[in-house]
């Protein structure tokens, strides 16, 4: 814990997240497959903390060798290396034995069938060994540049005449399946790893050589992305993106050895001395190298039972089949749509219809992660091919979409559209949309503002909420802020939005600090938030002083959170409370709530409470005044600060409840996400039985 903040650490908090997803895997009703998928994602999610968070923290240490900066360090790596073991005995001890019970197998070599192994050696001899490239290495080459995260093969052979010993590293392929069927088993879901058939194969690629060991490695580099301030400032922002993503990806520092634990003790120090890797930062792991691509067995088909049961996004009330999306806006806004309990077609429908319409004049819009195949940059380039002012705002920054986004960039730009390459200082997290119409009474903006991405396949998978409205004082602060990402524009007096990094940070200040001076003993103030991550250490202290008058405050935190109530006296402890929810969906939507007085007020947004949030990116939090809407924020706060099923309730410094108890699944019926599905689901029906009626 900080003293100082008197916080939690943050990335000691953000391990302990990854333990609550790998409990969801082990939770006794999750299905098998998606029992792979959070097992998958926790391996996801400890790439991204080795190539941003450990990458850091080996900087600092490496500035500061003799402070304290080491130690947390050689702490988090422990702490990491206690999360893979409990990650890959489960895999070993659980699902490897429940696949094989769903006749889903992965064989080892020298337990495959006589016939099959004669086949799979001969598709490895002939046709594999086409796409194999063995690297050796001696005296007269260098070690080669390893790629981040490529699964390797580090092979050591000996001459057959000179009995000479030598290295060889072998990059798998990532275009070839990891999991290779199996022929000739009866079973079209009996597979071998890869890796496991090029291993046991090699002699075609080293003819006149004996194969003595052949076993799996894999690097993870520092990814952080950072541009020096002559490249921010270079007149080509866009190139200068470009150039440090196609760099970093096989020249940054490598932050983390992963070895096979069948690696013999002379060929993993022949390796790790090559790389120069510290000890600390080198794991031995005891199975297949990289447990990500389980997410691949996840998705094989014929399995219905082994998935959760089907949720399709359901139609918004809001909107009429055959009527036009910006009319309903009009005659219906403000309102919100909640993800993916409601479908995102709405979304990208806008921008279609604004590309279609005649009467619109322009189509603003920011785009932070879109991911591939856009329907929304498809429908923006439809737009400015159509003779539409179209404005981009693409976020080049955009942590491991930086490639992608450069690539939309430039589309976008050849298809017509005023493109801005972000900001070089600043990070545009924030999600908007502006549409310009000409109407019979002038001319009118509809807007829409999101707590998440503009992405089709995520708004399945996340939490989110998104304002649909043509209220004009928001409309004045959305053109102000796409002014100021323009750069020609100072911060405006904001009429409704809350805009990072302007206004957020002191109006949270304030709005925490007014429910404190507000709280009285018979009617104590209340704070209730739901957000991804807490780890503002200001604002933190500021919500201690508010528990101290007797606030009751409520957090949803999915991720990392920093506060730690017992900071405060035991008195004032119980007026904090947090729960984290880990359930089939993402937990994404940011609301706040403050109750000031009988008088409450309601945001929601793009922004979480962390430094970066606050002071270093673009975001907005955007007013819920339509008393349906605020209804519905009130719902969402009730169900997930209420579940007991996959809410897990913070009893420590980085602990936290467990679900997987046999009281825990007794409470099935606070599960949030499925309350929420079905309340939108009754209010859906019974909106379409009233309009059957009249």
């Amino acid at each position: 814990m900080n003293a100082k903040e008197n916080t939690i650490n943050r990335d000691l908090s953000l391990l302990a997240f990854n333990g609550r997803v790998l409990e969801e895997a082990m939770d006794r009703d999750t299905p098998l497959f998606e029992k792979l998928k959070f097992t998958a994602i926790v391996s996801s999610n400890l790439d991204e903390f080795f190539m941003v968070r450990i990458a850091n923290w080996m900087h600092s240490a490496a500035r500061h060798p003799a402070c304290e900066e080491a130690e947390k360090l050689r702490r988090i790596l422990a702490e990491t290396g206690k999360l893979v073991e409990r990650q890959y005995a489960f895999w070993k001890k659980k699902l490897i034995p429940a696949l094989r019970k769903e006749k889903i197998r992965i064989f080892p070599w020298d337990r495959l069938p006589a016939e099959s192994m004669r086949q799979m050696r001969k598709f490895a001899e002939k046709d594999l060994a086409a796409i194999l490239t063995p690297i050796r290495m001696d005296h007269c080459r260098p070690f080669p540049v390893i790629s981040n995260l490529a699964l390797e093969l580090l092979i050591r052979i000996e001459h057959q005449k000179t009995g000479k010993e030598e290295f060889a590293v072998l990059e798998v392929p990532s275009n070839v399946p990891r999991f290779i069927r199996v022929p000739n088993t009866g079973n079209d879901n009996d597979f071998i790893l890869q890796e496991e058939l090029i291993s046991h194969n090699t002699a075609v690629l080293f003819r006149g050589y004996q194969v003595r060991e052949c076993a799996a490695f894999r690097i993870t580099r520092d990814m952080d992305f950072s541009l020096g301030e002559d490249q921010a400032k270079s007149g080509d922002f866009l190139t200068a993106v470009h150039e440090t993503v196609t760099d970093k990806a096989r020249s940054r520092n490598i932050v983390r050895l992963e070895i096979s634990s069948e690696m013999s003790g002379e060929m993993r120090e022949w390796l790790s001395s090559r790389l120069a890797v510290p000890e600390e930062n080198i794991f031995s792991i005891p199975g297949m190298v990289n447990l990500k691509t389980l997410s691949l067995l996840a998705s094989l088909p014929g399995h219905p039972d082994l998935l959760y049961p089907p949720m399709p996004p359901l139609p918004s009330i809001h909107f009429r089949t055959g009527h036009s999306l910006l009319d309903s806006i009009r005659e219906e806004g403000p309102f919100l749509i909640h993800h993916p309990f409601e479908s995102f077609d709405p979304v990208v429908g806008l921008i279609e219809e604004a590309a279609e319409d005649p009467d619109v004049l322009a189509v603003k819009q920011t785009l932070y992660r879109v991911g591939g195949n856009s329907p929304v940059v498809a429908a923006l380039m439809k737009a400015a091919e159509r003779g539409k002012q179209v404005s981009v705002l693409v976020e080049l920054k955009a942590r491991f979409d930086e490639e992608n986004n450069v690539i939309w960039a430039q589309e976008l730009a050849r298809a017509g559209a005023h493109v801005i390459y972000g900001m070089p200082d600043l990070k545009v997290h924030c999600k908007m949309l502006l549409i310009i119409r000409k109407e019979k009474d002038g001319i009118r903006q509809y807007v829409h503002l999101s707590t998440g991405n503009y992405n089709p396949a995520t708004a399945r998978q996340y939490t989110d909420i998104g304002l649909f409205t043509c209220d004009p004082a928001i409309v004045s602060d959305c053109t102000s802020l796409f002014n100021i990402l323009t750069g020609f524009s100072s911060p405006p007096e904001w009429k409704k939005l809350i805009a990072a990094p302007f206004t957020l940070e002191e109006k949270l200040k304030f709005m925490i600090d007014r429910e404190a001076e507000l709280s009285t003993p018979k009617h104590p103030g209340s704070i209730r938030i739901k957000i991804n991550s807490l780890i503002d250490g200001k604002l933190i202290r500021h919500l201690y002083r508010a528990a101290e008058k007797n606030v009751k405050i409520e957090l949803a935190v999915r991720g990392m959170c920093t506060l730690n109530p017992e900071t405060l006296e035991k008195k004032y402890r119980k007026n904090i409370t947090v729960v984290s929810i880990v359930d089939r969906f993402l937990e994404h939507s940011r609301i706040y709530r403050f109750e000031n007085g009988g008088k409450p007020e309601y945001y929601a947004g793009s922004a979480d409470i962390m430094p970066r949030n606050l002071r270093r990116r673009i975001e907005i939090l955007y007013p819920v005044t339509a008393a349906e809407s605020r209804k519905e924020l009130d719902m969402i706060l009730d169900a997930v600060l209420s579940d007991r099923r996959k809410g897990r309730l913070m009893v420590g410094p980085c602990r936290y409840s467990s679900v997987c108890t046999a009281a825990a699944r007794k409470k099935e019926s606070t599960r949030s996400q499925y309350r929420i599905y079905e309340f939108f689901k009754k209010r859906l029906n019974s909106t379409l039985r009233k309009r059957k009626r009249t």
